[in-house]
């Protein structure tokens, strides 16, 4: 089975305008702009057969073709990274069984989440739509409460069912926890939603021809539109290993990131 890798990127982000361009600096002092590090994580995905950046700004283009990277221009007009990706497939041809999002702003993602997702739709060959999810440590679960607490919207998570279909996915803290905490000699029950998708080019086509859906309005998360649709999105359960995944939404993160670079 064949998978390809798209990055949807665009300069004009609410709550961060300009985000692909920030530069991240490692421990090595080597300073690399997000859209790039990104790259970098998509390219260590053995089994994707090509990575393709999606954008509508010149300024992103640019510099994706600056450091060797593979481009698709698309239209202003597209309202998330889903859409963008279904226009890209089509702009571009592709012909992939499998198209995965690796969203811009997610350069922390191990390879293994990728392939842990595209290995999920091997088995799973009915499967539309899939999504990783994380489970929380104590330091996630602190920086999501933070941003909250701080009035800023930050990463997102996600409950699911036995059958590891999706429930629901929030921009909130689910499920409810009491204002202590877990119990501490027990698993954190809050699973991270990793930013990652895989998709069927026909749950694209789908997708891409619906109207945007209330939850997905409020929340300001595009799978909700699968699952308003009556669309299933399997979650899968990834493995952190001891690495840190964190998401750039807010320039508070930055330096979150560059901590673990």
């Amino acid at each position: 089975m064949s998978a390809v890798i798209i990055i949807p990127a665009r300069y004009a982000s609410t709550r961060y305008p300009g985000k692909p361009l920030v530069m991240l600096q490692d421990s090595a002092g080597v300073r690399k702009t997000l859209i790039e590090r990104s790259w970098d994580a998509a390219c260590a995905v053995l089994d994707a057969t090509a990575v393709y950046v999606a954008t509508d700004d010149v300024r992103i283009a640019d510099c994706v073709s600056g450091f060797g990277g593979q481009v698709i221009m698309t239209d202003p007009a597209c309202r998330n990274g889903t859409e963008r990706c279904a226009q890209a497939v089509d702009v571009a041809g592709l012909t992939a069984d499998v198209v995965v999002n690796l969203q811009g702003d997610a350069p922390l993602t191990p390879a293994w989440f990728v392939a842990d997702l595209i290995a999920s739709m091997v088995a799973n060959p009915d499967d539309m739509v899939a999504t990783p999810v994380l489970r929380c440590d104590a330091q996630t679960l602190k920086n999501f409460r933070d941003d909250r607490a701080a009035g800023k919207v930050g990463g997102t998570t996600a409950v699911f069912g036995t059958d590891m279909n999706g429930l629901y996915f929030s921009k909130e803290v689910i499920p409810y926890l009491p204002p202590e905490g877990p119990d501490p000699a027990a698993q954190i029950p809050v699973f991270h939603h990793v930013g990652v998708y895989a998709y069927r080019r026909k749950a694209l086509h789908d997708y891409a021809a619906a109207s945007p859906t209330p939850l997905e309005q409020l929340e300001g998360l595009e799978q909700l539109r699968f699952l308003e649709m009556g669309l299933a999105v399997r979650c899968v359960v990834v493995e952190g290993r001891g690495r840190v995944f964190w998401e750039l939404n807010n320039p508070v993160d930055v330096a979150r990131i560059e901590k673990v670079l």
